[in-house]
């Protein structure tokens, strides 16, 4: 029984993942047909490529369909509860690096903490009679985040397209969104929190606990790990 390998199926971070397992001896390659979600795999035995979609990789792994997945490491956590009973981190892979963060317009000139952004929140509600707003994709990251750190008083709207525009449409008053430079935030007049770090996310493969491996999955397995890290 094969080891199955799920990675992401398209872009960049497809090919870093190509690139970043052909420099430790292992060539993964598409099987045919672009819009075909199978691949190859050489130098080792017994894996099994399949093309999934980042956020597929996660529900994937946890349900033991594919045994080993790369996919950043905040998705993971976003679309997993109790992610580190489903999953083990294998490889860090040094790429695919963003920022899930907390913003706030520049103009909120005394709002730089997440206990600024509470006392905010507070007279949000009483001056305005429904709760401050935070856009984000990422609903339970960002929830458990600012449960642990004490903000009670907001909603969390989800946002289908680009976060930091919900401001300027004034459908939400903060934004919690992924951030690679800061680039963005800045163009659109926002700041980030100086205790705002939800999570430092980076392209990581993962190892689905559930599945009951075969032991040539679990020699096969052995063998990728001693190859990857030789």
């Amino acid at each position: 029984m094969t080891l199955k390998l799920g990675v992401p199926s398209k872009g960049r971070l497809m090919q870093k993942t190509f690139d970043w397992f052909a420099n430790r001896g292992v060539t993964l390659r598409k099987s045919g047909h672009d819009r075909e979600y199978a691949g190859a795999v050489d130098g080792i035995d017994g894996v099994e490529l399949v093309l999934l979609s980042a956020g597929e990789i996660p529900r994937e792994l946890e349900a033991g369909r594919i045994q080993l997945g790369v996919t950043g490491s905040d998705l993971i956590r976003e679309k997993l509860s109790n992610w580190d009973q489903r999953v083990v981190e294998v490889e860090r892979m040094g790429f695919g690096g963003a920022d899930l963060i907390i913003a706030v317009p520049d103009a909120w000139v005394d709002v730089e903490t997440l206990d600024d952004l509470d006392a905010v929140a507070a007279a949000f509600r009483a001056n305005h009679g429904f709760r401050l707003r935070i856009a984000t994709k990422y609903h339970r990251l960002v929830r458990d985040f600012l449960r642990d750190n004490g903000v009670a008083d907001y909603q969390l709207v989800d946002s289908q397209g680009a976060t930091e525009g919900t401001i300027r449409n004034e459908t939400a008053e903060a934004v919690a969104d992924i951030t690679s430079t800061g680039e963005t935030l800045r163009a659109n007049g926002l700041k980030i929190l100086d205790d705002g770090m939800i999570h430092a996310s980076q392209a990581t493969l993962f190892r689905g606990r559930r599945a009951t491996w075969t032991q040539d999955q679990r020699d096969t397995f052995k063998a990728l790990v001693s190859k990857l890290n030789a």
